[in-house]
């Protein structure tokens, strides 16, 4: 009861103050995080930038926040304006809707270091690129090969029997690229990992097979006379320890440096002195390949083809001009085929046919295989464009080797 003459005082619901309390905070809460929030982004980014600062002084931490601040300002603007709807029009595919300059089309197999200025880290850069699919069972014949080519060279390990480790009793196999996936074929592997924009800082890349003699042989001098002869596609020429050459094109000769047709006709299915395997030919035991050969050869590769049979016949349609003039085999500098059937024995042993015997059958059939989508894909190319093909001549049988 109040006094009397005085004025009685009014005091505000509860529910009310405690009404006005959360909407003040929620205001507050709301002006406080739009204020914070590119701070602590920043500070998240920066987190992750410190576990890479080798040195963590208070200016390097100090000007590493400057850069990641500047970039989140960058990055907030992006995001809030139609500048981040970038398209624009690219041969490397999935990067359109990023700025042009920052997209690097081509890699390599140049191994670097893991502290310093990596502009320091290649004092070196190798010009070719030599591929070995390989098994630890031919160690010394790799090591003997490996030593016939030079500092220039990228050497690369393919091991089909997983066997890698084992390796590192040779020096020059430390500073190798060493890649292993257990029964697989060179082709297999050239398709996954030799991709044209990984392969592009070499000017010639080598695809060879395991058994191969090099006694006779300079990777640097064959490199010099490919080059002189103007050869896109090549291999060295070869000889057999029993004497027994698939094809009479790829056998050494006496007389020359380079050879690029053969000289009689071995009723070896030549319809056309200019055509395979008379001319625009090499195996697919020892090729060599320019740059610009390899990037339409990588293609002709098919994905679930493996041993590559009928390749050697498709290899001329990579080549600009006349394929029977960029097409040869050298034979100053040359091989022997030592013919030892490693990977093809891994074939299973029933029904009375031998592991290579099974392998061999696969051989054969992804042979036809091929043939026929060439066949049918020039054919399709063809009818599209209007163009006539001339009659097609009796396939060739010949077993390769």
């Amino acid at each position: 009861m109040s006094r009397p003459g005085t004025t009685r005082q009014r005091m505000p619901n509860n529910s009310m103050i405690i009404d006005i309390r959360i909407i003040l905070g929620v205001v507050l809460g709301f002006f406080m995080g739009s204020l914070l929030s590119p701070a602590i982004i920043s500070m998240l980014d920066f987190s992750s930038r410190i576990s890479c600062i080798e040195d963590s002084s208070p200016a390097r931490i100090r000007q590493e926040h400057a850069k990641s601040s500047s970039y989140n300002q960058t990055t907030t603007y992006l995001l809030s304006s139609n500048v981040s709807q970038i398209n624009v029009p690219t041969s490397s595919r999935g990067a359109e809707r990023l700025p042009p300059d920052i997209v690097v089309s081509k890699s390599d197999f140049y191994l670097h270091r893991l502290w310093g200025n990596w502009s320091e880290d290649l004092p070196f850069k190798q010009k070719y690129l030599v591929s070995f699919t390989v098994g630890y069972d031919q160690k010394k014949n790799i090591d003997a090969a490996v030593k016939k080519f030079s500092g220039n060279f990228t050497i690369l390990l393919f091991h089909y029997d997983g066997r890698v480790n084992e390796w590192d009793e040779f020096e020059w196999s430390k500073q190798a690229i060493h890649i292993s996936a257990k029964k697989q074929t060179k082709w297999w592997y050239a398709k996954r990992f030799l991709h044209p924009d990984v392969v592009a800082p070499y000017e010639y890349i080598f695809i060879w097979d395991e058994d191969l003699g090099v006694e006779h042989f300079d990777a640097e001098m064959y490199i010099k006379l490919v080059q002189k002869h103007g050869l896109e596609i090549s291999q060295p020429a070869v000889e057999s320890k029993d004497k027994n050459i698939t094809w009479q094109l790829t056998k050494k000769r006496d007389d020359v440096e380079v050879h690029k047709t053969i000289i009689t006709d071995e009723n070896q299915g030549c319809s056309d002195p200019h055509l395979p395997p008379c001319a625009a030919f090499v195996e697919i035991m020892a090729p060599v390949f320019s740059r610009d050969a390899w990037k339409c050869v990588w293609h002709v590769i098919q994905n679930d083809l493996v041993h590559g049979w009928g390749l050697d016949f498709a290899f001329r349609r990579c080549v600009q001009g006349p394929a029977h003039e960029k097409i040869g085999v050298v034979d100053a500098q040359w091989i022997i085929h030592q013919g030892i059937p490693s990977l093809g024995n891994q074939g299973p042993d029933r029904k009375g046919k031998s592991p290579r015997g099974k392998v061999r059958d696969r051989c054969f059939r992804e042979w036809q295989v091929f043939r026929a989508r060439m066949e049918n894909a020039t054919d399709a190319y063809s009818r599209k464009m209007g163009i006539k093909l001339p009659r097609r001549s009796k396939n060739v049988t010949r077993t390769p080797g």
